[in-house]
């Protein structure tokens, strides 16, 4: 933890790579993890850069994590919008994968399968 200044970045940032793993084909299989020779920059690491923060800021809320590191996660957010400007549809089908992660993460997929049966 000493390459962070506050305890709440190193959560944030936990809880970000969290978010990533749930890409995983076991998982939820999304395409910016699923996908061979992404690379840094490119659209689909872009979209699952946006998934991993907006899911890791839905997260801390639950957890209630300060959001002394609101800014830097707008900041990082906005600046993957930006690579992504030309997709009018990114940040809805972000946040619904985001809070896919979440919920997987918080262990709510299964009552959630339930109650859409």
């Amino acid at each position: 933890m000493k390459d962070f200044q506050i305890p709440e970045e190193y959560y944030c940032t936990l809880l970000h790579e969290m978010v990533h793993s749930t890409g995983h084909k076991s998982r939820l299989a999304r395409p910016g993890i699923m996908t061979e020779g992404v690379a840094f920059g490119d659209e689909i690491y872009s979209k699952e850069e946006l998934v991993a923060e907006m899911s890791a800021a839905m997260l801390c809320g639950v957890a209630g994590i300060d959001n002394s590191t609101i800014e830097n996660s707008a900041s990082y957010i906005i600046s993957w919008l930006r690579a992504l400007k030309k997709d009018s549809r990114l940040i809805l089908q972000a946040a619904a994968q985001a809070q896919k992660a979440a919920d997987y993460i918080l262990g709510e997929t299964k009552k959630q399968f339930i109650n859409e049966n």
